[in-house]
Formats: structure tokens, C-alpha cells, sequence
């Protein structure tokens, strides 16, 4: 029996880079340090943009650093029903409401609040949703549901901090400004979160926490640009009754001009650097691991 269980996560989107690399090698090696177990999830919830082409690269990529998991693999597109089950928790709850705005008309409402005043943002600049569909009778909500309008179900996000209380995390990693120990969780800084759509029933923070739990995780270990985002899964954590895993929040891996490795800007892939004749080790050496 294995008392350490972590994951790596990745979505089969595009092929991995340097900043992937260094995620799944430091839970590879922390698994193996503490005499755990290291799970693969695939999270492709968002079926049109990934491709099994890319989850077969993912895994031969994994094996050529030398990484191996625990099988079988978890296909996020394959446990809909799990996310669903959650999300008829928080309905019975009363704390999910639907609003149905298009991006472009919530684009519209920030744009005209910036004007008197400013609106604010979301930990990742976003801004938060003005919270329009709030004042919609459960009627008027049944109604429009039922003509088949587009929606998107949010966490009413003041209930459900009066009902879940104060919320910590352990963190044994570091936040933006060194952040460690037990830190407070701030979930209200990102307003009424998305949770699901009409067309798709979950989001990332719904999929990962559910999945964690069910996977028995125990540290989830990831980039530290989702150091905020762990206060929204506390508090779906607490909210449906799943167990608290230990949090460790790690280093970016940066460009050149000291933005974050994306697949979206056509970050240099490790499919590219093994064919330039780089090896696991040199892997290793690029992103500080060096061993």
C-alpha cells in the first residue's frame, strides 16, 4: 500500500515542452523519494481541441525521459458521469445558477463598469463575471433552459464561502511572493467560477478536484501559476465532502523573454530537442533537475 499518491496532468493538445518536463520529472522523483506512487491523467475535457495524436506523444515522450506510472490511465473524456454526479451536489445545495451571456456580451458589461470606476480582476487578470444572471427568477432560469439557450452553471460564490467557512491549504512548495506553510484560501478573489456548460459538464477546477479525489491523490504538485486556483478547490473540496491533499507549487519554466512556456506560442517541443540530439539527462540539466 502506497501512503504517497501524485499525478501528472497533462492535456493531449499539443506536445510537450520544457515546462511539462520538468513538472513530470519533479513528481516522478518526489514520488520515488517518499516511497509513493505516480498516477497519468489525461485531461481532455476539451474533446475538439485534443487529439489522440498527441496523447501518444505524451506517453512516448514520458517513457523516453525515463518516467513510468501507476496504470491504468484516467481519460477525463471517459468519467463525464463523475463530474456530473458533483455538479447535482451543488445544485441540491442551491449554490449553482446559470447565466447566459455569450463572452462577447460580459466583454460588453466590464467594458461598461471599467468606465465608472474600474472592475476587478481575477488572480490570472481576468475580470471577475458582474454577476447579471444573480437577478433572474428560478422561473425566468427554468424557462430559458428549457427553450435550449446556451449556459454556463456558476458557483454563487458568496454562499458557498458562508456555507464551506474559513478554508486553508498545507503548501509545501512556494507561492508568487514566496508563499508557504499553511496559506489562507481567498476563493471570493475569483468570483461566481464556471463550473460547467450546457455542452460540457465540468470545468478544469471541477475535473481535477473530483479526479483527485478519486484517485486517492495525496500531493497534487504543479506550476505555480495555479497557486491561487487552489483556494476555489478548497472550497469544492470542502463543499462536497473530498479529502484535503497537500499542495506543492513549483517554478515556471521561462522563454527567453521570461514569459511561461506555452503550447499556444509554440514553445520548443521535447520532440524537437530529442531530434536536435538532446538526451533525458541534458532534459534534466535545461530545467535544474540536474541528475
Amino acid at each position: 500500500m502506497y501512503s504517497r499518491i501524485l499525478r501528472f496532468a497533462p492535456s493531449p493538445n499539443g506536445h510537450l515542452h520544457l515546462g511539462h518536463a520538468y513538472s513530470a520529472l519533479l513528481n516522478y522523483d518526489m514520488a520515488r523519494e517518499r516511497g509513493g506512487r505516480l498516477l497519468l491523467r489525461i485531461e481532455d475535457i476539451d474533446v475538439p481541441r485534443c487529439r489522440p495524436e498527441f496523447e501518444e506523444a505524451i506517453y512516448e515522450d514520458l517513457r523516453w525521459l525515463g518516467i513510468s506510472w501507476q496504470e491504468p490511465v484516467r481519460r477525463q473524456s471517459e468519467h463525464f458521469a463523475d463530474y456530473a454526479a458533483a455538479i447535482g451536489k451543488l445544485e441540491a445545495q442551491g449554490l449553482l445558477y446559470p447565466s447566459f451571456e455569450s463572452r462577447a456580451e460580459i466583454a460588453a458589461m466590464v467594458a461598461d463598469l471599467d468606465r465608472h470606476g474600474g472592475w476587478p480582476r481575477d488572480p490570472d487578470g481576468v475580470p471577475i463575471y458582474p454577476c447579471r444572471a444573480r437577478r433572474l427568477s428560478a422561473a425566468e432560469r427554468r424557462r430559458r433552459r428549457d427553450a435550449g439557450e446556451p449556459f454556463a452553471l456558476r458557483l454563487a460564490m458568496d454562499a458557498a464561502m458562508a456555507r464551506a467557512g474559513p478554508l486553508t491549504w498545507a503548501e509545501t512548495g512556494a507561492g508568487p511572493q514566496g508563499q508557504s506553510g499553511t496559506i489562507t484560501a481567498a476563493p471570493q478573489r475569483w468570483g461566481d467560477v464556471v463550473l460547467a456548460r450546457k455542452d460540457m459538464p465540468t470545468s478544469y477546477h471541477l475535473a481535477a478536484v473530483v479526479d483527485d479525489a478519486l484517485q486517492g491523490v495525496t500531493d497534487v504538485v504543479r506550476g505555480v501559476d495555479l497557486f491561487w486556483s487552489t483556494s476555489v478547490h478548497r472550497l469544492l473540496q470542502a463543499l462536497l465532502g473530498l479529502p484535503e491533499p497537500t499542495y506543492h507549487h513549483h517554478k515556471l519554466i521561462l522563454d527567453e523573454e521570461g514569459r511561461k512556456l506555452s503550447k499556444s506560442t509554440q514553445a520548443t517541443g521535447l520532440r524537437e530537442l530529442r531530434a536536435k540530439g538532446a538526451t533525458p539527462r541534458d532534459i534534466r540539466r535545461m530545467v535544474g533537475l540536474g541528475r
